[in-house]
């Protein structure tokens, strides 16, 4: 399940227990991998979540919005 989300070069990159399940830069993408792996009861995400900005997006809170729009797909 995932635990672990990181913005990565425009993208998100998910783990589950430290392993790189999948990446995604679209919100569908992210559902996608979100509903074949399952998302842990307890979830994180990195520092890079908060500075997206430096990973590639156009602003700081864009990882943060892509997550939400793949949530609101599952």
């Amino acid at each position: 399940m995932i635990d672990f989300f990181a913005a990565y070069n425009g993208g998100i990159h998910m783990y589950s227990e430290g392993t790189v399940k999948g990446w995604a830069k679209t919100a569908e993408g992210i559902a996608y991998t979100l509903s074949t792996c399952g998302l842990a009861e307890t979830t994180y995400g990195s520092s890079s979540m908060d500075f997206a900005a430096e990973e590639g997006f156009d602003t700081d809170d864009g990882a943060m919005l892509l997550l939400k729009r793949a949530f609101e797909l599952i």
